[in-house]
């Protein structure tokens, strides 16, 4: 009985160590609207990278901000997962992405804006999926509703619409 508690001990230990250890990013079952790639990621779910259908993106930790943007008319409401839940489902680290849209457009942004920032990758504007034609399916989305200072060149500039990659770096 005394080996099975020190056992399951050691166990519960090993797991709030190595985290990481227990996660495993599924794969996706939908079509693939987003590929994370780094150097190295923990949760990789095909071949080197992370890739997320919608539903999987819709699943992590999420925001919903109503603002005025210089793209679109009136306020409109986005909502999507946190930028720095999707680095966390990919277990990426790094110092900066690279944000690339369909067309190839990229705009490199710092992780810390991932981090410091509630930045979404809108996946829905006003509750609905967001077509390509609606600068969707994905588009990098600051909060400019809670801070008025981010509302200017420096991150109108980084707020990618389209989007389809994320390439982690140092």
């Amino acid at each position: 009985m005394m080996h099975i508690r020190v056992v399951l001990t050691s166990l519960a230990l090993t797991a709030l160590c190595f985290p990481t250890w227990a996660f495993a990013l599924d794969k996706p079952k939908g079509e693939v609207i987003l590929t994370v790639s780094a150097p190295h990621l923990d949760h990789p779910n095909i071949a080197e990278t992370a890739q997320f259908d919608l539903p999987m993106l819709e699943a992590l930790a999420s925001h919903t901000g109503e603002m005025e943007t210089p793209w679109t008319e009136g306020k409109v409401k986005f909502s999507g997962p946190l930028l720095r839940s999707i680095l966390e489902a990919a277990g990426a680290h790094g110092t900066k992405l690279k944000i690339i849209a369909l067309n190839d457009y990229s705009a490199e942004v710092p992780v810390e804006d991932a981090e410091k920032l509630d930045t979404i990758l809108a996946t829905r504007m006003n509750g609905d999926t967001m077509s390509v034609r609606d600068k969707g399916p994905l588009f990098l989305i600051y909060p400019f509703d809670k801070d008025a200072s981010l509302f200017n060149e420096k991150y109108f500039s980084r707020s990618v619409w389209q989007i389809k990659t994320i390439e982690v770096s140092e």
